[in-house]
């Protein structure tokens, strides 16, 4: 059943019909559609146009389409309603006859569907926060469990300065950290009812906006009822929250693939995220790690679909709007997928420490504790950085690591080159320097890692 008609006189075109219909996928909004009704039915009879009895009634007929709909959410796909608005009306006046007709009163499907999926994203914007903080103490755990497995750290993919695994870790607990900022920032602008809005001019009866918020969770109602029924700037806000977080998912697969691979094989994953190849026997491909990875581009992809439908809109309702729940659902859907996939990943990663502090000790990742022990000795860091080059490109000739090079062949490049220089190149000295906060020193990873895990609490 469709709620319009009375204007037609042909039905509608069954090919259009099924562009139109949305309960394929809006029948996800049941229980804020139903929650919904409710507190608008208790709005109704401060107007007087139900009785307390009829509201009673409407109330406790919505609570059993409730359980229903929780019981088996799909099963509403079956019926042939347009939405999930007809599909719950039609269901209300199964129950109650035709005091289910009275409940629309003064109510539009534009600020219905607005409101319902605000009350969605709230719901989403929680989940989606306990998915975030539970990867952060996963992150936080592997870390402590890693303070000591020194690895090589990379700028442009090539190494660059010795750091750990945990400090590894600590970066995208980091990252994670503003994704969950950006969520509540959302929720702030978010947690305003449209409902009383109407189809754009607002309700014809005296309903109290502000108790009808209230009733329904929201910190208050909208200002202006065009923009309430027009506006889907959470929409946007959520999937950008979800696309610039699945960039930080992207960047933490690609690592680990990196890390996983042959040529590094700093770790190796867990055979419950990889599978293998239906040729070559010995593959163990991190296809978890790839599928978060790949998944970036689908989240991208509905933000980007979303900017494009609204920017053209006039105000206020079009139905172009209906566009916005399908990409929002799958990219929500898959941000979720992918931080329960992240912390999978790390739950049974083998850290291989031996090889990760073979590969910190080579690329020459301690020329710079050369170039500042020549600093320390009174040269200007330029000419310091010149000599130090020259250092690496002897010990590239005759194959050696930089401490492994003479004395005698040190000084060639500078006499204020002494004994006291084998220390300051070792691998423990160039983590022990780097004591500003948020260097990668022990005693700074150390204190990062309990500051995160009180603040995890």
């Amino acid at each position: 059943m469709a709620l319009w008609g009375g204007r037609f006189t042909q039905a509608a075109d069954q090919r259009f019909k099924q562009l139109n219909d949305s309960l394929r996928f809006d029948y996800r909004l049941a229980e804020q559609d139903i929650m919904s009704s409710v507190a608008w039915s208790k709005a109704l009879v401060t107007v007087k146009v139900l009785t307390e009895a009829e509201q009673q009634r409407l109330e406790q007929a919505l609570g059993v389409l409730m359980a229903e709909v929780q019981a088996d959410p799909s099963a509403i796909v079956n019926s042939d309603a347009e939405d999930i608005h007809s599909w719950l009306e039609q269901k209300l006046i199964d129950k109650v006859g035709d005091l289910g007709k009275k409940l629309h009163t003064g109510r539009s499907r534009n600020d219905q569907v607005a409101t319902d999926l605000k009350l969605w994203c709230k719901q989403q914007v929680s989940q989606l926060h306990h998915g975030i903080v539970h990867l952060q103490q996963v992150l936080v755990e592997t870390a402590e469990a890693h303070q000591d497995s020194v690895m090589p750290g990379y700028t442009h993919l090539q190494r660059a300065q010795p750091v750990t695994f945990a400090h590894w870790c600590l970066a995208y607990v980091e990252m994670l950290a503003r994704d969950a900022s950006r969520l509540q920032d959302t929720l702030k602008r978010l947690d305003v009812s449209p409902l009383g809005s109407g189809a754009l001019a607002g309700t014809a009866y005296p309903i109290d906006r502000e108790q009808l918020a209230g009733w329904l969770g929201f910190a208050s109602p909208t200002s202006n009822s065009l923009d309430s029924v027009s506006d889907r700037d959470h929409v946007l806000e959520l999937l950008s929250n979800a696309a610039i977080s699945m960039v930080h998912l992207s960047r933490f697969a690609e690592d680990l693939i990196f890390f996983n691979s042959g040529e590094a094989a700093f770790v190796e994953l867990s055979d419950r995220v990889t599978s293998g190849s239906s040729l070559m026997p010995q593959k163990k491909n991190p296809d978890a790690l790839e599928l978060i990875r790949g998944k970036c581009g689908r989240v991208q992809g509905a933000l980007t679909g979303m900017m494009m439908t609204l920017k053209g809109l006039p105000l206020a309702y079009n139905k172009d709007m209906q566009e916005d729940k399908e990409g929002l659902f799958d990219a929500l859907d898959t941000w979720m997928d992918c931080l329960q996939m992240a912390a999978l990943v790390l739950d049974g990663i083998e850290v291989k420490r031996l090889r990760c502090k073979e590969a910190a000790e080579q690329g020459y990742a301690n020329a710079t504790e050369l170039a500042d022990y020549l600093v320390a000795k009174g040269m200007p860091f330029r000419e310091a950085h010149h000599i130090v080059g020259e250092a690496v490109m002897e010990a590239i000739r005759q194959g050696k690591a930089l401490e492994a090079l003479p004395l005698a062949d040190l000084q060639k490049f500078s006499m204020l080159i002494s004994d006291d220089v084998y220390p300051i190149l070792a691998l423990q000295s160039c983590l022990d320097k780097r004591a500003a906060k948020g260097g990668v020193a022990p005693q700074q990873v150390a204190a990062a890692i309990a500051a995160t895990k009180q603040r995890l609490v």
